[in-house]
């Protein structure tokens, strides 16, 4: 991991980590791991904040780094989990479709989304960005909460594993506690 990416890491208090619940609501299948959100975990500074998100994420094999921001509609991806770093700006983003819960992100923050959870963006300030990316290479698809993708979207979803690292904390991140296995 380059020097900057790794200067602008910083180490979390677990009550700087939140999760959220998001059971399947209608068309919206969700997941039974939850979303997580790491609440101003990278000094997105410098010329070029983006980059340090994209290194970071890079290093820990989440890949195939996007700029942009937030869809104004409801998604969801069935092949893939995604990780969303705020590198300037803040949002009001809905999770879960259109009865998920609505949370401020704003820049440093990092937002694990599971395979199947829904994500629209409600308003952002002009200044929003956003990169994104997704462990180990899977590509994602389109899913917008429609009848038809169930339920050939929730057999997707449960094939989905554990990612291989976590896209901020590699492997030793949270993502392995909090979305531990379900016992047998």
């Amino acid at each position: 991991m380059k020097a900057g990416a790794l200067q602008a890491l910083k180490e979390l208090p677990a009550g700087q980590i939140t999760t959220h619940a998001l059971l399947a609501y209608g068309d919206f299948p969700n997941n039974r791991w939850p979303l997580l959100v790491y609440h101003g975990a990278v000094s997105a500074s410098g010329q070029d904040p983006a980059a340090l998100f994209e290194q970071l994420f890079t290093a820990h094999h989440w890949v195939d780094c996007w700029r942009n921001g937030i869809y104004t509609y409801h998604h969801y991806h069935s092949t893939t989990h995604e990780v969303l770093g705020i590198y300037s700006g803040s949002a009001k983003v809905q999770f879960g479709g259109p009865e998920g819960v609505v949370l401020e992100v704003r820049e440093g923050d990092v937002v694990v989304i599971p395979a199947g959870v829904a994500h629209k963006n409600r308003g952002s300030s002009n200044d929003f960005g956003v990169v994104g990316a997704y462990p180990e290479g899977y590509e994602p698809d389109m899913n917008y909460g429609t009848t038809d993708e169930r339920p050939h979207a929730d057999q997707r979803i449960s094939s989905v594993p554990v990612p291989l690292s976590d896209p901020v904390y590699g492997d030793n991140g949270p993502i392995f506690r909090l979305w531990a296995p379900a016992p047998a």
